[in-house]
C-alpha cells in the first residue's frame, strides 16, 4: 500500500529543473564566483570543472541510484537495498546533514530577500563600499531583521512543501527556475556590455596557469596551488549537496525511463551553467568599475551593490541581481525542506501535513542561533573557524558532505553494502547515456582517497591555529 501511495514527478522537466534546483544555490553565486577570482579566474574554473566530472558526478548518480531502486528517502532506503541493517546509522546522515544546512542557508537566504527591497527601495544610492558594508553591519546587528527575514523564508518554503510534490514543490521551483535562467540571461547582457567589462571577460574566460602559483618562492607558489585544488575540489561537493542524502530523495520520486547517469550529467550541465552565467555578470562588472574580484564573501553583499549604484539604472540591475540570488536560495531551500520531511514521512508514518508543521518548528528553533549569531550571541566563536554561521557551515562543508560522499560511494562499491552490480544495474536501467563499467577501480580507490585529502585537508589549517602554530 505504502509503494502505490509513493508520490511522483509530474513530468522529468520537473525532476531535472528540481534537483539542479537543490545544486543551485549559494555555492554557485556566492561562493563559486568570489573563489574564482581568489584563485585567478579561468585556469581555476578549468581545474573545478575536472574536480566536477571525476568526483562529483558519479555521487551524484549513486544517490540518485539508491533512491530510485528504493523508492525511500534516506530514512530507509539504506535498509531497503541492505536489510542487514549494518547501513542503518546511515540513514540518520542525510537528516542531520539537511537539518545542519538549513540552520545557516535560511538566514543567508533572509539576507537575499532583505537585499531585494534594500536595492528596490535606493537604500544603496549613492553609497560606495565602505557605505554598502555600514548597512549591511546594521543588518547584522539587528536581531529582530535578521530573525524576521529568516521566519519569512521559512514560512515561504514550507508554505510550497505543504502543496504537495507536484502542485507545489514541482509547480512553484519550475517557475522560479525559469524566472532565475531568464533573469541571468538580461544581466549577463547588462555586464558584458559594460565600457571596461572585456578585461573581466578575459580574467574569467582566458586561463593563466600562472595565477594558480602566485608567490615569491617555489615553496609560496606550490602552498598557492595546493590551496587552489583543494578549494575546487571542495567547490565540487559544496555546488551539488553531495553526501547529505539531498539529491538521494528525487530519485525515489522518478521512473525508469532514463538512465540515471544522462539525467545527472544534464543536472550538473544546468548547475554549472549558472555557476559560469554568476561569473558572466561579476567579472565584467568589477573590473569596469575597478574592484577587487577576489575581494572575499563580501563580494555579493558588499561591493556588487556599491558596483550596480555606479550603473546607469543600477537600482533595477542590482534588484534584479538579488531576485535572482534569492530565488538560487529558495530554489535549494524548498529542495532541503522536502528532504526532511519526505524523511519524517518515510521515519515515523507522518502524513504531509504534519511532516511540513513539525518540521517547521524544528527549522526554525535551530534556524536561531545562526540568526542570533551576529548579534545577541556574537560572542560565540571557535578559533580557526568562527562565528555560529561558520561553525554551521564547517560542519556541513568540511564533515558531512566529504564523509557522507564517502559513505555512498562505500555502499554502492562494496560488497559489504549495496554492491557495485547492483548499482550499476539500476544506474544504466532505461534510455541514455551508460555509467563507465571500466571506473570502478577509480570509484573504489580514487574517488575515496580525494575525499579522505579533502577531508584531511579542511583541518590543517584548523590545527595550525589550535596548536599555536600559525
Amino acid at each position: 500500500m505504502a509503494e502505490a501511495k509513493r508520490e511522483r514527478f509530474g513530468s522529468r522537466l520537473g525532476f531535472i529543473l528540481i534537483s539542479a534546483g537543490c545544486a543551485i544555490g549559494l555555492g554557485n553565486v556566492w561562493r563559486f564566483p568570489y573563489i574564482t577570482g581568489e584563485y585567478g579566474g579561468a585556469a581555476f574554473v578549468l581545474m573545478y570543472l575536472v574536480f566536477l566530472v571525476i568526483l562529483g558526478l558519479p555521487v551524484m548518480v549513486m544517490e540518485f541510484a539508491v533512491g530510485r531502486a528504493s523508492q525511500k528517502s534516506a530514512a530507509a532506503a539504506f535498509d531497503t537495498l541492505q536489510p542487514s541493517r549494518k547501513w542503518h546509522w546511515f540513514s540518520w546522515w542525510g537528516y542531520i546533514g539537511c537539518m545542519v544546512l538549513m540552520m545557516f542557508y535560511t538566514t543567508v537566504g533572509g539576507w537575499m530577500l532583505s537585499f531585494v527591497v534594500k536595492m528596490a527601495t535606493g537604500a544603496f544610492n549613492g553609497l560606495d563600499s565602505a557605505g554598502v558594508g555600514e548597512v549591511f553591519n546594521a543588518m547584522l546587528a539587528n536581531p529582530t531583521e535578521l530573525v524576521g527575514w529568516m521566519l519569512v523564508v521559512i514560512v515561504l518554503g514550507f508554505l510550497v512543501c505543504s502543496l504537495g510534490l507536484q502542485k507545489g514543490v514541482e509547480r512553484v521551483t519550475k517557475v522560479m527556475m525559469v524566472c532565475l535562467l531568464g533573469i541571468m540571461v538580461v544581466l549577463v547582457a547588462r555586464a558584458v556590455t559594460l565600457p571596461g567589462g572585456l578585461a573581466g571577460l578575459e580574467f574569467y574566460l582566458v586561463p593563466d596557469f600562472g595565477r594558480l602559483f602566485a608567490g615569491a618562492t617555489p615553496a609560496e607558489q606550490w602552498a598557492t596551488f595546493g590551496d587552489a585544488v583543494f578549494a575546487a575540489m571542495g567547490q565540487a561537493f559544496f555546488t551539488l549537496s553531495l553526501g547529505i542524502s539531498a539529491m538521494e530523495i528525487f530519485g525515489s520520486y522518478i521512473g525508469k525511463e532514463r538512465s540515471l547517469t544522462g539525467e545527472a550529467l544534464r543536472i550538473c550541465g544546468l548547475d554549472t551553467a549558472v555557476a559560469l552565467m554568476a561569473g558572466l555578470i561579476i567579472f565584467p562588472a568589477c573590473f569596469a568599475f575597478a574592484v577587487e574580484p577576489g575581494s572575499g564573501p563580501g563580494l555579493v553583499f558588499v561591493t556588487l551593490p556599491s558596483v550596480f549604484g555606479q550603473m546607469p539604472m543600477g537600482q533595477l540591475w542590482g534588484a534584479l541581481f538579488f531576485v535572482f540570488m534569492s530565488f538560487a536560495a529558495l530554489s535549494t531551500i524548498i529542495a532541503v525542506f522536502e528532504n526532511l520531511i519526505s524523511w519524517s514521512m518515510d521515519k515515523w508514518g507522518w502524513s504531509r501535513h504534519t511532516a511540513v508543521a513539525r518540521t517547521a518548528v524544528i527549522v526554525c528553533v535551530l534556524s536561531l542561533p545562526c540568526a542570533l549569531g551576529f548579534n545577541v550571541l556574537a560572542g560565540v566563536q571557535i578559533p580557526a573557524i568562527g562565528d555560529i554561521q561558520s561553525i554551521e557551515d564547517f560542519i556541513v562543508s568540511n564533515n558531512l558532505l566529504p564523509l557522507g560522499s564517502l559513505f555512498y560511494v562505500l555502499f554502492c562499491v562494496s560488497r559489504g553494502g549495496w554492491g557495485w552490480d547492483n548499482f550499476l544495474a539500476e544506474a544504466d536501467t532505461g534510455k541514455g547515456i551508460r555509467f563507465p563499467r571500466w571506473s570502478k577501480l577509480w570509484l573504489k580507490f580514487g574517488i575515496p582517497a580525494l575525499i579522505l585529502v579533502i577531508f584531511v585537508m579542511g583541518y590543517v589549517p584548523k590545527f595550525a591555529v589550535w596548536l599555536g602554530m600559525a
